[in-house]
Parts: C-alpha cells; sequence; structure tokens
C-alpha cells in the first residue's frame, strides 16, 4: 500500500518530476467481507484511472489520519476503469470533489 501523503500542490495533472498523478476521492464504503475495513477509492478527473486504499475502520480517528479530498500518488498505483458507466460516475464525482475542496481538506 502507498502513504497517504499529499502534498499542496493544486494541480490536477501529473507531476512530471516524481510522475504522480492528483486523484480525488470518490467512493467510501465497506468491504463485504471484512466488517471493520473502510474501502476508499480515489479517481482522476477523468474517470479513466483509480486508486484503491484499505483501512482499518479504528485507523479514522486522530488528526493523523483523516481522510483527504485528493491524494498524488505514482502512476503505477493506478488501475483503468474499463466500465464505461463507473468511469462516468468517478468522473463526475473526482470533478465535483475537485471544485469543492482542496486537495488537502480532510472530507
Amino acid at each position: 500500500m502507498t502513504d497517504d501523503t499529499s502534498t499542496a500542490d493544486d494541480s490536477k495533472a501529473a507531476d512530471s518530476s516524481d510522475d504522480r498523478v492528483r486523484v480525488w476521492l470518490v467512493e467510501r464504503t465497506y468491504s463485504d467481507d471484512e466488517l471493520n475495513i473502510v474501502i476508499l477509492v480515489y479517481a482522476t478527473e477523468d474517470g479513466e484511472r483509480y486508486h484503491r486504499r484499505e483501512r482499518a475502520l479504528t485507523s479514522f480517528t486522530g488528526a493523523t489520519r483523516e481522510t483527504k479530498a485528493s491524494l498524488l500518488v505514482p502512476r503505477n498505483s493506478l488501475g483503468t476503469v474499463d466500465d464505461p458507466e463507473t468511469r462516468a460516475q468517478y468522473a463526475a464525482e473526482a470533478s465535483r470533489v475537485a471544485a469543492k475542496h482542496d486537495p488537502d481538506d480532510a472530507i
């Protein structure tokens, strides 16, 4: 798993200096098979790429474990969204979150 580090850089595209990509929170769900796991899905604003994180429900306490509106993640940690409906949903939600929040906002 990658770390939750995000920067104040508000660019929404790839960071060419280290090949990281800005992704925005698009989905927060509970795991079906693990009751204490929360699944966070971040996506690019075009909805074509996503990054998934799993966190223990108990890890959501304290300021250091806030869920950020956006992350910068390595390009190689992104998956491809193949389903057109999911891609459209992720694009809409990522764009909404990006317009409403700064990257470091806790949501």
